[in-house]
């Protein structure tokens, strides 16, 4: 399925501490909540309870004195505290989890939070880096320019942070100009929308670095998993060797020796290139990110 028809993934900054970026991923719609605004500590004590509360306690003063007051407020809160030691475990965890994503709202991007083409940019990046990060070459540790395990993710962070920025910019933009100017005032909007076209691109070139080193590193998978074959072969070539010198004679083992050999060099070297290809791309990569985060 194309990139063009499918959502993003949810992206968490990768330098949060692993079990904070765990309680994120694992509640979705708790994040949406938090970013909707949809928050239950944010609305506060109900104003009934409170005032109901405030005059019971008026009145175990009037009745009983302070220290009858004092006697029924511990009993209430130690009934309080009872009923959130006794209360359901999976609400208990809700509520670890809405602080947890209220603490690190802008720690996170949701695909709700990207307009339709930032959508299509960011899943484009992460089907790169994902590319990437599973190909043999890079499990096998060949890519040594880059250290793409703590790279990556941070590159699909700052893009996924700076598409979600355009898209709010975007939205902000369409609310305050809804429509085309007049012919006559049109001239001083367009730097406005001139800044956003500027910004779209340079994020679309980003996107298309991390797509082109992702290619690289395809090909250098293909290649290296034929390598992989030939050094096999070459571990027994001894004995290809052997077989020729038997069956065919010395005449025909030699030139059928040199031709081995010649191939197993064909392909080490297009393996290289493979490799360098990767690397430059790399490279290419990092000078695409741009200054800061």
């Amino acid at each position: 399925m194309s990139p063009h028809n499918r959502s993003p993934r949810l992206v968490v900054d990768p330098a949060l501490p692993g079990p904070i970026s765990s309680v994120l991923r694992s509640a979705p719609e708790t994040l949406r909540a938090v970013r909707m605004g949809d928050i239950p500590s944010a609305r506060g004590p109900d104003p009934a309870k409170v005032f109901s509360t405030a005059a019971f306690l008026v009145l175990i003063l009037a009745l009983t004195g302070f220290a009858g007051m004092l006697t029924i407020l511990v009993v209430i809160l130690l009934f309080t505290g009872t009923r959130r030691l006794t209360a359901d475990p999976e609400a208990r965890r809700e509520r670890r989890r809405m602080r947890t994503a209220i603490d690190h709202a802008n720690r996170f991007v949701l695909p709700e939070d990207l307009d339709t083409d930032c959508g299509t940019l960011l899943r484009r990046a992460q089907d790169a880096a994902d590319t990437v990060l599973t190909s043999r070459v890079n499990r096998a540790g060949l890519l040594d320019t880059i250290d793409n395990a703590v790279t990556l993710p941070d590159q699909i962070w700052q893009l996924a942070t700076k598409l979600a920025r355009l898209s709010a910019m975007r939205a902000e933009h369409r609310r305050i100009v809804p429509g085309v100017p007049p012919p006559e005032v049109a001239e001083a909007f367009a730097p406005y929308s001139t800044a956003l076209e500027t910004a779209a691109r340079s994020l679309t070139r980003r996107v298309r670095a991390l797509e082109d080193y992702a290619a690289q590193v395809r090909r250098a998978d293909e290649v290296y998993h034929s390598y992989r074959q030939l050094e096999q072969l070459s571990e027994r070539a001894p004995q290809y060797e052997e077989l020729v010198a038997e069956t065919a004679g010395d005449d025909l083992a030699v030139p059928h020796l040199r031709e081995l050999t010649a191939q197993a060099q064909r392909i080490r070297d297009l393996f290289t290139e493979s490799m360098e290809g990767a690397r430059r791309a790399a490279g290419h990569l990092m000078g695409a990110q741009g200054p800061g985060r």
